[in-house]
């Protein structure tokens, strides 16, 4: 039997409207360029995590057609402070390790509340893994776009960490399904210009699944650093939670 959805309760509707009020009064609403590359029918947008900036831009100032896949561990209070503390922080100096362990517990209800009532699809890595697929699958069929933040340790470039390799394979479910070949989108968030930057998209191909994976991939790390690379010089935002005396910048040459 496929899990329900918790419909959120009265007091975490009103917990997640307070946060979204600080988010919109403590953040800057970026600029969306490129948003006329956006395909009519639903498609896959693909971007640079840029600690929470992607997630918060996603949510609070991206069209509300959009719908975000976010890790699972965020919805679950009990899942939390682990995944937290591992994602968020684990970089952090070992002396700081008993704070932040202590903030991803204080967080909890935080992260439920919020997440708990954001446009999400949970991404799941078990045998719910297909409920993340029919969800997605009903947001493409709804003709939404789809936020995939795939980053995950491991520097790829001076502007991306390493992607996770399964992400397009919802393309070929998709295609099994609907006949139609998925679109992705690369996407370019820019803390620094206060911009988000939309490419061109590519089109998957379903008549070659055992290369189109290493094949979109490919084509979204190029664009989303051509990009990155075309707009002012400016400091980029990592994956990582690095120390922003260790953020790089968008061009190579200009590194110290």
């Amino acid at each position: 039997m496929a899990n329900k959805k918790k419909k959120p309760s009265f007091i975490s509707r009103g917990t997640y409207r307070v946060l979204l009020f600080l988010v919109r009064t403590f953040t800057h609403r970026p600029t969306i360029e490129g948003w006329e590359n956006i395909p009519a029918e639903g498609c896959i947008l693909v971007g640079n995590h840029s600690h929470m900036y992607g997630p918060i831009n996603g949510e609070v100032y991206m069209p509300k057609s959009t719908v975000t896949w976010c890790a699972y561990q965020m919805t679950e209070l009990k899942e939390v402070p682990a995944y937290s503390f591992q994602d968020f922080w684990h970089m952090k100096p070992k002396w700081t390790y008993p704070f932040y362990k202590a903030l991803s517990y204080l967080i909890a209800p935080f992260s439920v509340a919020l997440f708990g009532n954001a446009r999400i699809i949970p991404v799941y890595h078990d045998n719910r893994l297909m409920r993340t697929f029919r969800e997605t699958l009903a947001a493409l069929d709804a003709q939404r776009q789809v936020i995939i933040y795939p980053e995950k340790l491991g520097e790829h470039n001076h502007i991306l960490y390493n992607f996770q390799e399964h992400f397009v394979d919802i393309a070929q479910i998709y295609h099994k399904r609907t006949g139609k070949d998925l679109q992705f989108v690369p996407m370019y968030h820019c803390p620094a210009l206060r911009k988000v930057v939309i490419g061109t998209p590519i089109t998957y191909n379903a008549e070659n699944p055992q290369e189109e994976g290493a094949r979109i991939r490919t084509y979204l790390y190029n664009e989303i650093t051509a990009i990155a690379e075309a707009l002012p010089l400016h400091r980029v935002v990592p994956y990582a939670n690095v120390s922003k005396k260790h953020y790089p910048m968008s061009r190579k040459e200009a590194q110290k």
